[in-house]
């Protein structure tokens, strides 16, 4: 049984599709690069469709926006609650998606504050973006 049903998500055949879009990328992807495969795949072409099912999908857990690029992810741990930290790769694009705790936290916790959404992200070089040492 998927994350997607044991919550009990509703995936409309367009929502199902941008999840499985963002699936099938090892890379971010824009909302209009998401758009044209639905629109190849006849399931709409203007943007709102794909700006709702996307909408949806990260409210829900399924994915993530990445700020630094405007761009969009599958998350890669939708049965846990947490707050990801992405390595970008400047070159490819590639995101890699992992969690920390951060100075931030500790700090939060003992001053009493409640964090309700923490992005961090860095950007580099993946390890196939990398010159080899000579």
């Amino acid at each position: 049984m998927t994350h997607a049903e044991r919550a009990d998500l509703r995936l409309t055949p367009v929502r199902r599709r941008v999840l499985e879009i963002l699936l099938e990328s090892h890379a971010a992807m824009g909302a209009y690069d998401i758009l044209a495969r639905l629109k190849a795949d006849g399931l709409g072409d203007q943007p709102p469709v794909v700006y709702r099912a996307l909408s949806y999908l990260v409210e829900h857990g399924l994915a993530h926006r990445i700020e630094r690029l405007n761009a969009f992810v599958a998350c890669a741990r939708p049965e846990d609650a947490h707050d990801p930290a992405f390595m970008i790769c400047r070159t490819c694009r590639s995101v890699h998606e992992s969690t920390v705790a951060t100075p931030l936290d500790h700090a939060a916790r003992a001053s009493g504050f409640e964090i309700e959404r923490t992005v961090i992200e860095a950007e580099g070089l993946c390890p196939a973006c990398q010159e080899p040492a000579p």
